[in-house]
Order: structure tokens, then C-alpha cells, then sequence
């Protein structure tokens, strides 16, 4: 197959396969990590966050069972082979779930917006990507790198796999399906979120989304002659990968990001067509867009920073076990958290 349609094709179509259930999830399970810490702080509903937790789950156990069959091997992925920088999670997280806060949506939401008439989300898809190049290799990147140097070769895997599994004497794939089986749980241990299932199913969705893109990619690296990277979805640099591709088509090939951004768009129209939601959108006033603006130019380069957005740390990264992904999703909660509280009561205390 790779002979007839070429391993950069294959691996657009498996991003692809996977971006439209992840733009379903989207428009129809109202899969959304601004919107999940926001029900959870101001509603007291935390079935969306639970969500989150089903799609980690059931990606960590998928891919451990691709390992134990041999169809995927974590320790090859970009987030278990580079040198994992705390800092970097810090810092970039909390830029990442502040600037989201203020943008209204996630790269992934942005998309799903815009997917469903919302021209909103074109402005944030925009400068999110272009913000997320500038500082990964346009004018900021030396800056970045001397800040924040970047050692793609780790001597051992940076992961929780693989660090107890050599501390207890279990295999990695036996210590990823108890921390699986555990986040499931985690994610299932609510009356409320038993009694709706469709939160459940889109959650599994999700999951079985990420999981799609390691073993696809993996196969094709594997079995292709180009080397293409293994990987899955995430929703920074792949912005501006499909931008750049955008603009250099004739003289370019896809990738896996321009799939999985291409499917997100179609999976978020066809999902606001079958509930009935699409309809054109714009800004309200400038001082909307202002502020849409702002959140986008500093979510990329805070998703740079951290290596990886809302989706590619807090599910991808985690679906490996890497060191970086708990830190990195807090960082984010917080930033969110912090900005959320600007937006909706500002900073100055209440007097007494």
C-alpha cells in the first residue's frame, strides 16, 4: 500500500482518520479542556474533566497493549526520547492555560469552533500557529533554545513506565496497564458520570483517537522507506505545519499534522450539522478580537515551551506515561484557573 500512495500520504490519512472522531467528539460530546476546568470551577460539574481522564485511560492501556503485541513502541516517541525540562512545563503550561483562558479555546477547540461556522476560531488557529513557528524556528528560536536548551537524546526514557518498572521489577507494559486501569477509574468513579453515557463514549472516543495516531504512524515508520516521525495529535506546531503547507503544496508533501488539523475541520462541520449548530460567527466588538489575539500569541509559544498543548501533553504525552505530562496539565489548569478568574470576577477581592 505504502508503494502506491507514499509513507507522507499514509500518515496524512491516519491523521486524518483520527482529527474528524476528535472533531466529533468535539461538536457533539462537547470534548473541550477550557470548557471541562470551567464546568468544574463555577458549576461543580466535573463530568467533562472525567472525560478527560476516560480518553487518558484508554489511550495508556492501548498503547500498552500495542507494545506487548509489537505494534508500538513508546520509548520512540518524542516525548519519552527528549530530555524532559520541568521548567519548560511550568512556564509553558501556565502561558499555554492562561492564554487560553483569555483566547476562549484551545487550539483543538479553535478548530471545532471554526469547523462549525465560528470565525473566531480562524484568528486563533492563525496566531496560535504562526506564534507557536516564530518561537520554535522563526525569529525567537535561538532565544528559546538558550533558555530553554533541548536534548532530543535522553540516555535513559523519560517516562513513569519505564522508571517503575525498573524500580519494582514489573515490565512497563504491566505498571502502564495498573496506571491506566487506575485513571479509568478515576474517570468512571462518579453517579453522575455513569448516568450519561454519551460523556463516556466521547471520552472512550477520544482515547481510541490518540491511540490511532501512535500505532498508524509506527506501522508506517516501520514498514515505509521516508522515516517518517512517530506521533499523534496534537495542536501548536501542527497549525503552522498546516499553514506552511498551505503556502508550499506544490513543493511540499502532507504530514500527519495537516491530516489530523484537515479531519478535526471536517469531523467539528459534520458534527454541527448533525445537532444543528452551525451558523456563521464573528467577533462581537475589538476588544474581543484584542483579547482572542493575545491568548492565541501566547499559547504557542507556550505549547513550544512545554512541548505539547491542552491535547498533546494532557492526553498524548500522558497516553506514553511521560515525566512531563501531570506537570504540564496542572500548569495548565492553573493557567486557566488563574485566567478564568480575570475574565469572569477580575483580580481585586471583594470588601467587607
Amino acid at each position: 500500500m505504502l508503494d502506491r500512495i507514499g509513507d507522507a500520504n499514509a500518515v496524512a490519512l491516519v491523521g486524518l482518520a483520527g482529527g474528524v472522531l476528535l472533531g466529533l467528539a468535539a461538536r457533539m460530546g462537547r470534548f473541550c479542556t477550557l470548557g471541562a476546568i470551567e464546568d468544574q470551577l463555577y458549576a461543580g460539574d466535573s463530568r467533562r474533566l472525567r472525560m478527560w481522564a476516560l480518553a487518558i485511560g484508554t489511550a495508556v492501556i492501548g498503547a500498552a497493549l500495542a507494545r506487548a503485541g509489537g505494534s508500538f513502541d513508546p520509548t520512540e516517541t518524542l516525548y519519552l526520547s527528549r530530555v524532559w525540562s520541568p521548567l519548560g512545563s511550568i512556564i509553558g503550561g501556565l502561558l499555554f492555560g492562561y492564554g487560553m483562558a483569555i483566547a476562549g479555546n484551545c487550539g483543538y477547540g479553535a478548530l471545532a469552533r471554526l469547523g462549525g461556522g465560528d470565525l473566531r476560531g480562524f484568528i486563533i488557529v492563525l496566531v496560535m500557529g504562526l506564534s507557536a513557528y516564530a518561537v520554535l524556528s522563526g525569529p525567537l528560536a535561538h532565544a528559546r533554545v538558550w533558555l530553554f536548551p533541548v536534548d532530543d537524546m535522553a540516555v535513559a526514557p523519560q517516562g513513569f513506565a519505564e522508571s517503575l518498572g525498573g524500580a519494582t521489577g514489573l515490565s512497563p507494559v504491566a505498571v502502564a496497564l495498573a496506571i491506566g486501569g487506575a485513571i479509568l477509574l478515576l474517570g468512571l468513579a462518579s453517579r453522575e458520570m455513569l448516568r450519561s453515557p454519551g460523556h463516556v463514549l466521547w471520552g472512550i472516543a477520544v482515547g481510541l483517537a490518540v491511540l490511532s495516531g501512535w500505532i498508524g504512524t509506527w506501522w508506517v515508520a516501520h514498514t515505509g522507506f521516508d522515516g517518517e516521525r512517530i506521533t499523534t495529535h496534537s495542536f501548536s506546531q501542527p497549525l503552522g505545519d498546516t499553514i506552511f503547507w498551505l503556502m508550499t503544496a506544490s513543493g511540499n508533501t502532507l504530514s500527519f499534522s495537516v491530516g489530523s488539523v484537515a479531519g478535526v475541520l471536517i469531523g467539528a462541520f459534520a458534527g454541527s450539522l448533525i445537532k444543528g449548530h452551525f451558523r456563521w460567527e464573528a467577533c462581537e466588538d475589538p476588544r474581543e478580537l484584542k483579547r482572542q489575539m493575545i491568548g492565541a500569541a501566547l499559547m504557542g509559544p507556550g505549547a513550544v515551551l512545554a512541548v505539547g498543548c491542552s491535547v498533546g501533553q494532557g492526553i498524548s504525552a500522558f497516553s506514553v506515561l511521560a515525566w512531563s505530562a501531570p506537570l504540564t496539565f496542572a500548569a495548565i489548569y492553573a493557567g486557566a484557573a488563574l485566567g478564568l478568574r480575570q475574565l469572569i470576577s477580575g483580580f481585586h477581592t471583594a470588601r467587607g
